[in-house]
């Protein structure tokens, strides 16, 4: 195995993990409710087969461009700041800078980057959503931000077609940043 088959697997393991912990945590806050248990054991079987199943990576294209990347911040700040300082609220805060986002490549159409920006910024609105419970600061959503930003270009060929990669991402980079800021 090459250092990229080895790397894609770990990235994967990783995401499973994250993902597989947070429904434990479900599992285990809701254990008084038979419905919701059984609802997250079958989600948790489906999960684990669509991991199985479906073909996870395309050579096509391996990485994401770092300048796209960089457009995560912008829509996690503008997401955060109108769901907690314009009290919008978490869904109509991200809907605004999704929609908004998605006209930026109208700004000039035969701009190749331009047109990968929407889902960045739309990545950075999944982290905006988080609640003040969570994520206290700009600080922390910056730096949610940054994390999530590397798992998007490192994970371009992975998930491709698959719903979900950007909240995914979004939420990954989230815990992350609540682990890091939990141990300091």
């Amino acid at each position: 195995m090459n250092w990229k088959t080895i790397f894609r697997y770990i990235f994967v393991v990783f995401l499973v993990i994250i993902q597989a912990l947070f429904l434990l945590a479900i599992l285990a806050e809701n254990t008084n409710s038979i419905v919701i248990s059984a609802f997250i054991i079958v989600l948790s079987c489906l999960l684990l087969v669509t991991y199985i199943k479906v073909p996870l990576h395309h050579e096509d294209h391996l990485y994401e461009h770092i300048l796209v990347a960089l457009w995560i911040p912008v829509g996690a700040l503008s997401s955060y700041y109108l769901n907690n300082h314009v009290h919008l609220g978490p869904v109509m805060a991200a809907g605004i800078v999704g929609t908004i986002a998605s006209f930026l490549p109208n700004i000039n159409k035969e701009s190749h980057y331009l047109q990968q920006l929407p889902p960045a910024v739309y990545c950075g609105a999944f982290i905006g959503m988080s609640s003040p419970n969570v994520a206290s600061s700009f600080m922390f959503i910056l730096a949610a931000s940054v994390f999530t930003g590397i798992l998007l270009v490192l994970s371009k060929s992975l998930f491709s077609g698959v719903g979900g990669k950007l909240g995914t991402l979004a939420f990954a980079g989230v815990v992350i940043t609540s682990y890091l800021f939990f141990l300091i």
